[in-house]
């Protein structure tokens, strides 16, 4: 796809942070979107920054854990737009909480949206992808899809599964010769609202001796790393390029580096890091 001119782009949690990025820099290069978002009240002003630009955008309250709802979606843009070429799975939460002490309720909630709200949102828009004959799916995992951290095991969870999910779809695509791609984005700290609105479980308060709400401050500012804008960027300059997978921000190409260099020995420097922001009594 070397332009999103005059394609119909769906885009999920583009209220705010990269959604919203995302869809106004595409509505810049002439993309028509179908925008959701589980708070509508920010997903009107996404759309009326979007709209500036001359493009048709139609906008949708969304729960992406319900399935039901996502295929509605998914026909209502094609009755609204005529088509659609680009699907973005991007809505996102997060949960900061030990896996022995997980809710399963909890760990339901985060697997829902950033998990099942990511296979809804391909399955649902697959067979209007095809009917394009020019599509591509674009799912948001994470650098925690590439490594794990203590306190994120849920999220980690969610985040691999994507990967590996997006992973096997796009080799079904090209052994399928379908015209229809897959891109894999894999952010590292992008500054949105995430981990402000994320959960953190009472068990991290216990065992940090933090408040939760300074270890969400604390989070909010690690991943101030990389504008929601520039990710945007780089995520429409990979779909351009058809990349398999796109790495957002140094602190991803870094880390992922790490990985790849060290292997399971990568969990040595994180748990070394983790006890030191700990401090002493807190190993």
């Amino acid at each position: 796809m070397k332009s999103f001119k005059d394609k119909v782009a769906a885009i999920t949690g583009a209220a705010s942070g990269m959604g919203r990025t995302l869809a106004i820099e595409l509505a810049r290069r002439g993309c028509h979107l179908s925008l959701s978002d589980v708070n509508d009240t920010e997903l009107v002003k996404t759309a009326e920054l979007a709209g500036q630009h001359g493009v048709r955008v139609t906008i949708t309250k969304l729960n992406v854990a319900d399935r039901d709802a996502v295929y509605a979606w998914a026909d209502k843009t094609v009755q609204d737009h005529g088509k659609v070429n680009l699907i973005f799975n991007n809505a996102g939460v997060s949960l900061t909480v030990p896996l022995d002490s997980v809710k399963q309720s909890d760990f339901e909630w985060i697997m829902g949206i950033n998990f099942w709200g990511v296979v809804y949102g391909t399955q649902a828009f697959l067979p209007h992808l095809k009917a394009s004959g020019d599509g591509h799916v674009i799912n948001t995992s994470s650098l925690f899809g590439l490594m794990s951290v203590p306190s994120q095991g849920t999220y980690n969870a969610s985040k691999f599964a994507v990967r590996g999910y997006t992973e096997a779809l796009r080799m079904e695509l090209e052994l399928a010769s379908e015209a229809v791609s897959a891109t894999c984005v894999h952010p590292g700290g992008i500054a949105t609202n995430i981990a402000m609105a994320g959960k953190v479980d009472p068990a991290m308060e216990k065992l940090t001796g933090v408040s939760i709400e300074k270890q969400k401050r604390r989070a909010n500012k690690m991943i101030n790393t990389t504008t929601a804008e520039s990710a945007a960027l780089q995520i429409l300059s990979a779909v351009e390029r058809n990349a398999r997978r796109v790495l957002v921000g140094p602190d991803a190409k870094f880390l992922d580096k790490v990985v790849r260099l060290l292997g399971s020995w990568y969990q040595l420097l994180i748990m070394r890091q983790m006890r030191h922001m700990a401090g002493p009594g807190q190993h």
